[in-house]
């Protein structure tokens, strides 16, 4: 049995942060495979992160998020802004890893040396993200990337996880595709900051434009300060509608920087992936405890009467912090 390679993360760390993209891409596998040298890893990214801006982008498939992610990464490259792609896709049923399907409509931008895109297996995980984007987002931003597109896998209504990842969220439509009827409903499109209407030189365009914005105006009326989804239209393969999807997308930061939301949203994300970090360590250690038999003895307690679950839940809990 091969040895592992030892990782000299500080090596790692200055060559990324100086902008190699075997560096960066070497980071982000060491997230994705829970490598022991991940520690490491995030405490010498630790003073470099929380600069970048995070872009959510979702819809139903066949939206065109891919087409429109690419849009807006030749848009941010032409202000000269350094971009980072996350992109989201389904997982192979025989490896496990990415179906390269964002990899592939993002070609244009794979000789750039100023955009990054990686695929990330969903790995079964729910909400149109994976387990490892919230560690490959900081690596990511502290290796000094301006501007982070987060594009989910396309899955449909359920992916709301992004809002808890992103700045601003960007749910993309489509006329045709039954997304009009859906703004009636709860779901997806209750976590957008901005609703882009893509494909709108297709027929229905109008009448879906037309729905979400009566869906908005059906939102809280009595807080003049609250945010209101604009509804940009665009025509992704042909960049059309680009610079409206800018001007949403920096109306919005302007809004959460007047009024803290930015803070807020941040501090709530850093919440959630150290309870998830945490969590996880604590299912480690579950799994030890089949080791040393202390869950096995009070799982047959249960069993015969002896004990109730919740006492039993609390002897488990005990025994780990012993």
């Amino acid at each position: 049995m091969r040895s592992r390679r030892p990782v000299d993360v500080p090596a790692l760390v200055t060559q990324a942060r100086a902008g190699s993209p075997r560096a960066l891409g070497r980071l982000i596998t060491l997230v994705e495979n829970a490598d022991p040298a991940l520690r490491e890893v995030m405490a010498q990214l630790a003073p470099h992160a929380g600069r970048a801006r995070v872009i959510g982008l979702t819809g139903s498939p066949g939206v065109g998020k891919s087409t429109s992610t690419s849009m807006l990464v030749r848009a941010l490259r032409a202000q000269g802004r350094r971009v980072g792609v996350l992109a989201v896709d389904p997982s192979s049923p025989f490896s496990g890893g990415a179906l390269l399907g964002d990899r592939i409509r993002l070609t244009e931008h794979a000789l750039d040396e100023g955009v990054h895109i990686r695929s990330m297996a969903s790995r079964g995980h729910l909400g149109g993200l994976s387990r490892a984007t919230p560690q490959a987002l900081r690596v990511m931003d502290a290796a000094g990337c301006e501007v982070i597109i987060v594009e989910t896998v396309g899955v449909g209504q359920s992916e709301v996880e992004v809002a808890g990842l992103a700045d601003t969220t960007v749910v993309l439509l489509a006329p045709g595709m039954g997304d009009g009827v859906q703004a009636a409903k709860a779901g997806i499109l209750e976590v957008a900051d901005v609703f882009v209407v893509n494909k709108a030189d297709r027929e229905g365009a109008d009448a879906t434009v037309r729905e979400l914005r009566h869906m908005i105006s059906l939102g809280d009326r009595t807080e003049p300060h609250l945010w209101r989804p604009p509804v940009v239209r665009t025509v992704a393969d042909r960049g059309e509608g680009v610079e409206e999807v800018l001007e949403a997308l920096e109306a919005h930061r302007a809004w959460m920087e007047e009024h803290g939301e930015l803070e807020r949203r941040r501090q709530l994300r850093a919440r959630h992936e150290v309870e998830a970090i945490a969590l996880a360590e604590l299912r480690s250690r579950m799994t030890g405890l089949h080791g040393d038999g202390a869950l096995d003895a009070a799982v047959e307690e249960v069993v015969a009467g002896r004990l109730d679950p919740y006492a039993a839940a609390d002897r488990v809990v005990a025994s780990l912090a012993d």
